[in-house]
């Protein structure tokens, strides 16, 4: 099974009574998927955030995602009144409030002490669930993807930013203040480049896709070595040109995998994980990332159990996938 792909297949951890609706509000996108009784996804929609507008735009757009879904469930399922959306996931980035339905601050959605489970249920009429997007990606991948069987897992995407849901005995840990799984915001170069969180070296400064990236620009500019003609390349041509013999590119892939193995050392020096699911863009690396890691990782654990490591395969729609899971509880 590719990622993203579910085949087509009933999914049981998503059965129940009527269809549901999972969507999931990101900085850049907002995705939705309807599921019908069987378990079997119907409906997958996709739309731009409109960050730019304000977070009260940001908001209505997720709400009128859902009334498509909603009314394509109706008009191109075929679903009977009584059998349409009963229920609604959401899930988004930030400091999540699970228990209270509420975001605290999500920063790149302009939301501050949103209770936004509320506000989507008095909108829609309908009952709404609210959860943090990797946590609620962790649950899905561990019901329906890589994570399957596992009890104690970390997932951790890999994108423009780097976080990390950590899942034990079954249940992804919110933490005391809703932080758990800041892997991201580990200092493995003291004294390296200054993040936005206000420290110096964090581990998504040093190995995250855009750190790559930037790395890359930085270098070859500063020795004016820049592309005639052509875009600077992404985190994936990065790596290309890594395999391909670039030195610069081999240099800088190295050092994020050192980073990242570190940072993953330490956390299994801490949690004693089963498995480590890497998800995001980094993850189109394929096998070859999970070797490059586990070459790390090794030698920093003499006497602790090594991870399992594992692709992700639920791809962007891991948290639109969580929150549907989640509204079935609703």
């Amino acid at each position: 099974m590719r990622p993203g792909e579910l085949g087509g297949r009933p999914l049981a951890a998503l059965a129940g009574p009527g269809h549901i609706a999972g969507v999931d509000i990101g900085g850049t996108l907002t995705k939705g998927v309807a599921v019908a009784p069987s378990g079997q996804v119907v409906l997958r929609m996709r739309r731009p955030t409109p960050v730019a507008e304000g977070p009260d735009a940001v908001l209505q757009n997720a709400l009128g995602l859902v009334e498509e879904l909603r009314d394509k469930v109706r008009r191109e399922v075929g679903a009977k009144p009584g059998e349409d959306v009963v229920a609604v996931g959401l899930s988004s980035p930030g400091v999540v409030d699970e228990a209270k339905g509420a975001v605290r601050l999500a920063v790149n959605l302009g939301w501050r002490d949103l209770e936004i489970a509320r506000v989507a249920s008095e909108a829609l009429g309908l009952p709404v669930r609210f959860g943090h997007d990797v946590r609620l990606g962790a649950m899905a991948e561990g019901a329906l993807g890589a994570g399957s069987g596992a009890r104690d897992f970390l997932f951790l995407p890999i994108g423009t930013g780097i976080a990390a849901a950590v899942v034990l005995d079954g249940r992804a840990r919110r933490g005391f203040d809703g932080l758990a799984g800041e892997i991201g915001h580990l200092v493995v170069s003291p004294g390296g480049p200054q993040c936005r969180c206000g420290g110096k070296g964090c581990l998504e400064m040093l190995a995250s896709a855009s750190a790559l990236a930037r790395r890359y620009r930085n270098e070859m500019a500063g020795a004016g070595m820049g592309p005639a003609s052509r875009p600077w390349p992404d985190a994936a041509g990065v790596l290309a040109l890594a395999r391909g013999g670039d030195r610069v590119a081999a240099g800088i892939w190295a050092d994020a995998i050192g980073y990242l193995g570190r940072a993953l050392a330490m956390t299994q020096s801490l949690l004693d994980l089963e498995l480590v699911i890497i998800g995001g863009g980094l993850a189109n690396a394929g096998e070859s990332l999970l070797d490059d890691i586990a070459a790390v990782i090794s030698p920093l654990l003499p006497f602790q159990h090594i991870p399992r490591l594992a692709l992700a395969q639920l791809g962007d729609e891991a948290a639109c996938l969580g929150a549907a899971m989640l509204a079935r509880s609703a």
